[in-house]
């Protein structure tokens, strides 16, 4: 009998990472941080990459994790490994917000953290225009390009209405879905077989 796991293997994975993009994790990519997440690439050249798990809520408000900041309801979400001890942000306040950076339609990454806090305390950012992220996801020169070609990640476009929606960890069932019929398999297979 035939091991039939080539419901696994990423055959059609002719987009290429870029910026604006996402990444989303085979159903076995162990690890706590990466075991079926989503990432938003928010930055990619030779150089590296840079993203942001987009579906791994944390309990805290960023109030509670940033002494000082304003007191406000904006989501936050483990971003990644690298860098645990800092605070980084997507939001949709586009130029308004000095030194941010495009990365998909009206999304952007970073920019004056003084500024963001001041409008914030100010009630001008609604909390459904930003989120918030704990460390972040990094890989070096070629380090994601080899990760791709061994399966591990799937890439795909995205809009930037389902990266602001409210996800969490069973998100990652839906960002399947909308990769298309050939990764439908995925979504019902058990996080371990060995337990079904």
């Amino acid at each position: 009998m035939k091991n039939n796991l080539d419901i696994f293997r990423i055959k059609t994975n002719n987009v290429a990472p870029q910026k604006g993009r996402v990444l989303i994790a085979e159903p076995f990519l162990p690890g706590n941080y990466f075991n079926r997440s989503v990432i938003l690439l928010v930055a990619y050249s030779e150089k590296g990459a840079v993203g942001f798990i987009l579906n791994k809520k944390v309990e805290l408000a960023i109030h509670d994790i940033l002494p000082g900041f304003p007191t406000f309801d904006g989501d936050v979400y483990l971003g990644g490994p690298v860098a645990t001890d800092s605070v980084y942000f997507i939001h949709k306040l586009g130029k308004k917000l000095p030194g941010s950076i495009h990365v998909l339609g009206n999304l952007y990454w970073g920019g004056d953290f003084e500024v963001l806090k001041q409008q914030i305390a100010a009630g001008l950012i609604p909390a459904s225009d930003i989120r918030f992220f704990v460390g972040y996801s990094g890989w070096d020169s070629g380090q994601l390009e080899r990760e791709i070609k061994e399966d591990s990640w799937l890439v795909t476009d995205v809009d930037e209405e389902m990266v602001m929606r409210d996800l969490h960890q069973e998100s990652w069932a839906e960002f399947v879905k909308k990769a298309g019929n050939r990764y439908s398999v995925w979504e019902n297979f058990p996080e371990n077989p060995a337990l079904n």
